[in-house]
């Protein structure tokens, strides 16, 4: 092994314990806990080392959203193919999303609702992302009406599933009904 090979595999693991740290905290804190101060003494690395590997807060947030976004389209993808059906997979996939916001809120936040510097809807999305993306794809496809535009029917699905998800965790839609309306939205691109 080189020199070379070896900083390389320290670098790629000072990141990982840093980005561990992060999800950690903020899983168990809130992101508001997580500073870069915070991480340093997690980690016990200095700050001036964890500025060597992001360039701040947000990016150590991305790292964190990507990694959430490789978990949410399993999730998804192990829901889609263990349906019978399109219509159960739609469902299936509706509520594997919802149950991810609603059991995993620090991620879900990086992922979505927090300032973080990841491109969406573009050529240089990562992979992460766009599998998540696909998968809801995948689900929703079969659903569509000869002719229709099935990224912009993907995207209207998700947008509903996030507002759901959404609007329950901050309480504005009581979640006694998350199952309803769930099945109103699964109904309705099921028809």
């Amino acid at each position: 092994m080189t020199i070379r090979t070896r900083r390389e595999r320290e670098r790629a693991e000072r990141e990982r314990l840093i980005v561990a740290a992060a999800r950690r905290v903020a899983e168990t804190e809130g992101w508001n806990a997580v500073t870069t101060r915070r991480l340093s003494a997690e980690v016990e690395y200095s700050q001036p080392v964890l500025y060597s590997h992001f360039k701040g807060k947000e990016a150590i947030m991305a790292a964190v959203a990507v990694q959430a976004f490789a978990e949410l389209a399993t999730a998804l993808r192990d829901a889609r193919t263990g349906a019978d059906d399109a219509r159960g997979a739609l469902a299936a996939v509706g509520e594997a999303y919802t149950a991810f916001a609603r059991q995993r809120p620090a991620l879900y936040d990086a992922m979505f609702t927090l300032s973080v510097d990841l491109p969406f809807a573009t050529a240089d999305v990562p992979a992460e992302l766009q599998a998540g993306f696909d998968e809801l794809r995948l689900a929703v496809a079969p659903t569509a009406a000869p002719g229709e535009d099935i990224g912009l029917l993907t995207e209207t699905y998700w947008a509903s599933l996030h507002g759901l998800a959404a609007l329950t965790r901050s309480g504005r839609l009581p979640a006694e009904a998350h199952d309803r309306r769930l099945a109103l939205l699964v109904g309705h691109f099921a028809a």
